[in-house]
Parts: structure tokens; sequence; C-alpha cells
């Protein structure tokens, strides 16, 4: 019996309004830190909407009716940028509750390589931790050991030991990069139903939502309504090899998890799990205040899959619109005084098939010359340098580049150099950088709009994690060859659409506010550290801190 998207709307209702089934193992729970402001809120909301650009939010926010329109009430600072280069998951998350770009953080990209590596994979996920022999880059043992600084939540509670630190998401690499290291619950998605680290045990909460997941996936499901509003972008895109996108409507396949995940029900199903962790945790109802991270991934598995502008985002962001609205109503139905911050990881960039349909001719794709077997390849034939080996590592046509460890220096310099000079000569390639030209470059400052290519590329460098070289392609080229077997459009380029997200705060009595000029994802966590009061030694933070209430309660000078 097939199944609409209401049903599970309806069964994730009854997980939210429900009371836990049991008691997870808490820490006694002393009397909050003084060093607390004493109106600090006793429960923050941080939500990441993965790939959610400042392009779609300007799209599309006259038509949220929901949650996303409650927030538009708050503080809104349309232009925030992700200022770094490496526009991907794993570093835009570790900028929102750290408030330190890349180059401090060590998370430089999703992966990174370290051709020196004991394993035969030389590949290195960001939130694993490949010291465990267990552990591999496409089934990690999920870990914050590369996370080189603390989150707002570990800051929290290494004052409050009370406050709780929790993170959901359907990715591993979001919950990590906004938990943290010390972090009491922490669930993500794999293989149809949501997990937990090594050596933990899930909760009578994640059971009941895993639960209705897996009923839905079971059954089945039929196709999701179109809003009217979407009805202009509800039109077939071709993109080679008989694929085509733009009127997807999500039906759900019986059994077909990957389904599930691309789909707005990833997103409601994370949405019930944090409100039923709410319930299962008391968060938000002690004497300490808690933190609780949710991360959205359905708007980025659906830009890849999709694209940005056809009918599938449009759904999608309707359906996210509803989920969000669900976890606020549910956190005002419990009486939780709550401060909410919504950004995202990074932008995103539509396929260029559509794009140059909308006049945009100078979007394409990528073409060869870029791969890393090309490139070494290359390097041969300008320095005679060989190798048993692999000479070149790379995660694709753009990015970081490496070279084998096993060179001597005089011919790592001279492989260096004509890797740079082959990539510079290649008409998409809009810059390449070698490591010491990255590191030679003070951090940036000032406004992230005007920051200069390399300036945004030092950003993201860390000299023991970086490339031997770097290069970004042109604005408008995306780096998928052939979409017709996988993605069809991505991001983690150094141009705006991709760095450019939203920035909402939210808290009840909050005057709303509108703040066009650029701030940066970094200044969320010093500003929510001086919401509650938490002192922070000066220097920790690469952000500053936001006035989001317009004055009328200063919020940065109540700081400690």
């Amino acid at each position: 019996m097939r199944r609409s998207f209401a049903s599970l709307a309806l069964a994730a209702a009854v997980v939210l309004s429900g009371t836990a089934s049991g008691k997870a193992a808490r820490r006694p729970t002393p009397a909050p830190a003084p060093v607390l402001a004493p109106t600090a809120p006793k429960l923050v909301v941080a939500i990441s909407v993965d790939q959610f650009s400042a392009d779609l939010f300007a799209q599309y926010r006259r038509l949220f009716s929901a949650g996303l329109a409650r927030l538009q009430q708050g503080a809104v600072f349309p232009s925030g940028f992700q200022s770094h280069a490496a526009t991907e998951t794993c570093p835009g998350h570790a900028t929102l509750l750290t408030g330190v770009r890349p180059a401090r953080s060590g998370i430089i990209a999703n992966m990174w390589f370290q051709p020196g590596l004991a394993r035969a994979e030389k590949r290195v996920y960001c939130a694993e931790d490949e010291r465990d022999p267990a552990s591999s880059p496409d089934d990690p043992v999920v870990s914050a050991w590369h996370l080189k600084v603390p989150t707002l939540g570990e800051r929290l509670k290494a004052v409050s030991p009370a406050s709780r630190n929790v993170a959901v998401s359907a990715k591993d690499r979001a919950v990590i990069m906004m938990g943290g290291h010390d972090i009491d619950a922490a669930y993500w998605w794999k293989r149809g139903a949501f997990v937990t680290l090594t050596g933990r045990k899930i909760s009578p909460a994640v059971e009941a939502v895993n639960g209705l997941a897996a009923d839905m996936i079971k059954a089945g499901d039929g196709p999701l309504a179109l809003p009217e509003w979407c009805g202009s972008r509800d039109r077939a895109i071709a993109v080679g090899g008989g694929k085509t996108v733009g009127t997807g409507h999500f039906p759900l396949e019986a059994g077909k998890d990957a389904g599930f995940r691309a789909s707005p029900r990833i997103d409601a199903a994370t949405g019930a799990l944090a409100a039923r962790l709410v319930d299962e945790m008391k968060l938000g109802q002690g004497k300490a205040p808690d933190v609780l991270s949710v991360s959205f991934s359905a708007t980025d598995y659906i830009g890849h899959a999709f694209g940005t502008e056809g009918a599938e985002m449009c759904i999608q962001l309707a359906e996210l619109d509803k989920t969000i609205g669900s976890l606020l109503d549910h956190l005002d139905a419990k009486g939780i005084d709550y401060v909410v911050v919504l950004s995202a990881d990074h932008g995103g960039f539509d396929l260029p098939e559509r794009l140059v349909q909308q006049g945009l001719p100078n979007a394409a794709r990528v073409g060869g010359g870029l791969g890393a077997d090309e490139l070494a390849a290359a390097i041969t034939a300008k320095t005679g340098i060989t190798m048993p080996g692999r000479l070149l590592y790379s995660d694709g046509p753009f990015g970081d580049f490496y070279l084998s460890s096993a060179l001597n220096a005089e011919d790592k310099a001279k492989a260096q150099a004509a890797l740079v000079e082959v990539a510079t000569g290649n008409p998409q390639v809009a810059a390449a950088f070698t490591k010491q030209e990255l590191a030679s470059v003070p951090m940036p400052g000032g406004s992230p709009q005007d920051w200069t290519l390399i300036q945004r590329a030092r950003a993201s460098f860390d000299p023991e994690r970086s490339g031997d070289a770097l290069i970004l392609l042109n604005r408008g080229v995306v780096p998928i060859p052939d979409p017709s077997r996988g993605y069809v459009a991505t991001h983690g380029s150094p141009w705006d659409y991709d760095r450019r997200v939203p920035v909402l705060f939210w808290r009840k009595g909050l005057a709303g506010e509108e703040q066009p000029a650029p701030v940066e994802t970094v200044d969320i966590a010093p500003t929510l550290a001086a919401v509650l009061g938490l002192a922070v030694p000066q220097g920790d933070f690469d952000g500053r801190c936001l006035d989001i209430d317009g004055g009328a309660g200063d919020t940065c000078a109540a700081k400690p």
C-alpha cells in the first residue's frame, strides 16, 4: 500500500508530541556556571541548510509561510559569506560554530590526501580517524580527530558541565563539525537509519524515528505535491545520455533508501529526530543552557542530483519551510526560551545546460586536461620525472593537488612548477597557486566580498594538509564533465554563488532588522557566545559579534 508524504508528517507529529519511552544516562546536573548571562536562552538551536545559497534565499524568501518566514522576522543578514575558497560541506559546517576559517580549523575540504600515509588509500576523509585500521574514506570511523578547534557547544560545556551538546543530520560530517569532540548525542543517516558514534547505543527516540522511516521506505510513497508557485520551474532539461531533470516530484519506490535520502523526506526525519531528542533529553528545560545543532541535508542532495532551478528544488524548499516550522512550533509548545541561528555550509550553482538557456553563455562543464593522471603525464612530458607509483593525487579537476612524497626536493620543485604552468595554460583555469605562495599571503581582513582569489584561497590553507598546488576554475565552470550517470551540478568554487549564504537569527522578543552589508559565517559563534554571556579569550575567533537586536539590547556589549 502506497502512502503520501503527509503520512510521514502525521507519524512525525505523533513522535514529536510523545514523551521519551526511556531515560538517557546523563551526568548529574549542577547549578549553571555564574559566568553565563542571567538572560541567556535555555537552548541554542543552530540550523544549517546544506547548499542553501544566498541566491536561493533571495529567490524564495517571499514565498515562505512557516519556519523560514518566522526566522525572517528576526535579524536577517542576506549576504553572509563562507569567505574561503573551499566551499564544501565539511569546511563550511566547521565555520558555523567554531568561529574560525578552515585555515585555523584544519578542515580544508571534504577529502584531502596524505601521500605518505601508511595505508594503501591515501585519501583522508575530514570526519574520520584514519589511525583506526577499520577506517576508510568511504566507510569511516567517524571522529572529530581532524578538527583543531572547539565548537560553541564544547566551550559552553567547559564552563557549564550540565549543558548538553547535541547534533543531528543526514551527514556525519555535518554532525561532527557542528558538534565537535565533546558531544553528548550525535546521530546521522547511514544505510537506511540514523546511527551514532562507535561504541554508543541509539536511544529510544532514534529507534522511534528509524521505525517510521523504515516503514515508509518499505512501503514506498507517492509523488510530492507541486506548489502552485513552482509551476514555471516544472520543465525538462536534457543533460545527455537520455537523462533529463527539472520535472521530478520525488515518488518513492518501495525499498529504495536512496530515494528517501535524496528527497525532502530525509529533512522531515531529521527534524522529527531533533524534536524527539528535545523531549527525551529535556533540552532547554534544565538550569543550564544546551546546544542543539540540526543540519538539513536534502537541499544539497537535490541540488547535486537535479540542480537548483527546477521543480525539484522548488518542492524541497517548500517542504523545508514546513519542517523547520514544525520544529520551532514544538519548541514553543514546550515553553522553551530558545535562540535560533540559520545559515548554510556553502551555496551552489545550477547545471550549465539550464543556465545557458537562461542567458548565461559562459556556463560550461569542465573539459579534459585537469585530471590527476592527465596533469601527471604533462608534468612528465615537461620535466622527464617519473614515478613507479602515482606522481600526483587529487580529488577532482580542481582544488588541492598533491605530489608524491617519494620525490626528492629538487624534483618536487620542478614538478610543482610544471604543474602550475600546465594548469594556468588551461583556458578553464582562473588561477593556480603553489603551497609556498599561499603560505606567504597574510590572512585577509575587511569585507569578504572584496577578497582576491588568492586571499580566498589563503583562508582555506593549512600548511599541514593543503596540497602542493591549488587549482581554481573559471567562474561558471562546473567540475562535472559527464552528468548523465551521476551528479548534474555541484559547488566548491571560490565564486560568490558558492560563498554567499543567508544568516538569520531569531528569538522571541528580538526586534526585527535586516542588514545588507556582508558578514561572515565565522561571526555566528562569537554572536551566540555574547548572547549566552560566554567569555571567550581574545583572538580565539576569526569572526566578530554581530549586533542582532538593532542596538535595543546591545548584544555585543553584553558579553563579559
